[in-house]
Formats: C-alpha cells, structure tokens, sequence
C-alpha cells in the first residue's frame, strides 16, 4: 500500500514539474499572472509557469484579416446601401490586449461595424463609389485611434462592396447617360465655334488675296468634275466676272 502512494505520489509530482515548461512559438507571447495579479509577458521560447501560484494566456501577434458583415448604411444624400469590409490588424502590447479588453477580438469586430456606418453616413453616394482610398484612410485612422488603448494597432481597412437597389442602379444609369449626352452636345459647339473662325479668318485671307479665291474657285472645280461624273463645268475667270458689276455709288 504505502509502495502504490508512494508511486502515485511520484507519478504527480512529475506530471506537475513537466507542466511548468511551456513552449512558446516565434508569433505567440504569454501574459503571465502571479497570484491573479500581473507579473510580466514571457516568450517564445520555452519559458516556466509555476502551478497553481502563475497562470498564462497565448497571445498571437500574428496579424488578423476581419471581416466586416454587411452593414445597412444611409448616405448623406439619403441613399440606402449595404457596404462591407475586411480590416487588417495586429496585437502590438499583449499586456493591453488581455487587461483592458474583455476580447479583443469581438470588440474590434463591433466597434468596426459601427465605425463604418458612422463614416460612410458622413459621404455621399459618388464618394462612396470614386473615393473609396480616401473613406478606407479614415476609417482606418479611426480605429486605430481607438484600439490604441487595448494594445491593437490596425495597419489597413479596405472597403470591398457597395451594393445598391435595382432601381438607384437604373437611376445612376441615366444619370451617367445624360452626363454623356451633355459633354457630346458641348463637344460639338466647341467644334462648331472653333470651325466658325477658321471660316471666319479663311474669310478674311480670301478677302485680302483674290488670287486665293482664284485657286480655291479651281480646286472646287475638280472636285465636282469627278471621273465618273456626267457633269460639264466651264471655268469661268473671276475678273470677267468683276467687269459686269456695276460701278461703286459716289
């Protein structure tokens, strides 16, 4: 009898020696806790946790891709739209992360979510679509801010859809052609304005120089004489032209 407790008694005692060394990997630390109270972060590495008198908690400093659920945001021009995104971050203070926060996990994930309605309800629509960069540094800058107390550094937040109703999508549709139609129809006065003073300096020159006139009258000429053609053009001088026009009033 006394031999069985004497290798029971053994068996225990080995058993609890060989639980004081805990291996640690290179992303992993541990928050350890002498009598309930803090006593210092260990690792990686082996390191030793004396039973019953030391507790440990991992840590992984290794960085987390979160996903944002879709969250149901109203814009600031009133446009319902459903946005969700993936936050990139990383325990930096192990200390923080397990004393300040109940878990840190679930309270980035909340305070994501209402980050992300917060900002996005502060931009239109357009800026939603055309400047995401710009929401995604806010956002990002604003967390981070925030989870800075819980020993959380947040390195990236990327905004991955926005999804809008059947009918905004017909109605941006339209408003995208008639955007169009209107830069076609300024194209073409631009064009008209610019061809009317290349008319109008033409004019000018033609005016100034009558053998310019002569040339240009030739070249029509040829124009219409085509080879196919069953028209018959007689030139006609322009200065027996001149000599029937009645002579200038005094």
């Amino acid at each position: 009898m006394t031999f069985y407790f004497t290798g029971t008694l053994a068996v225990l005692v080995l058993m609890l020696l060989l639980s004081m060394f805990r291996i640690l990997r290179e992303y992993q630390r541990g928050v350890i806790f002498l009598l309930g109270r803090f006593y210092r972060v260990k690792g990686p590495g082996l390191i030793i946790v004396i039973p019953i008198i030391q507790q440990m908690v991992r840590v992984d400093l290794r960085t987390v891709v979160m996903d944002v659920p879709t969250q149901d945001v109203i814009s600031r021009d009133n446009v319902s739209v459903r946005v969700n995104a993936v936050v990139y971050f990383r325990v930096v203070d192990p200390e923080r992360a397990i004393i300040q926060v109940e878990n840190f996990l679930e309270a980035t994930s909340q305070l994501s979510q209402t980050t992300l309605r917060s900002v996005l309800g502060q931009h239109e629509l357009d800026d939603m679509l055309a400047g995401r960069d710009k929401l995604n540094a806010d956002i990002q800058v604003i967390l981070d801010k925030q989870t800075d107390a819980w020993g959380i550094k947040v390195s990236n937040v990327e905004i991955k859809h926005v999804d809008l109703d059947e009918s905004m999508i017909r109605a941006i549709a339209r408003q995208a052609e008639a955007e169009r139609e209107r830069r076609a129809k300024v194209i073409h006065a631009k064009g008209e304005f610019e061809a009317s003073r290349q008319l109008l300096e033409a004019a000018e020159i033609l005016a100034t120089q009558p053998q310019a006139l002569q040339l240009r009258y030739l070249q029509t000429l040829t124009e219409i004489a085509g080879e196919n053609s069953n028209t018959v053009v007689f030139p006609l001088p322009l200065d027996i032209v001149s000599a029937f026009k009645p002579p200038p009033r005094e």
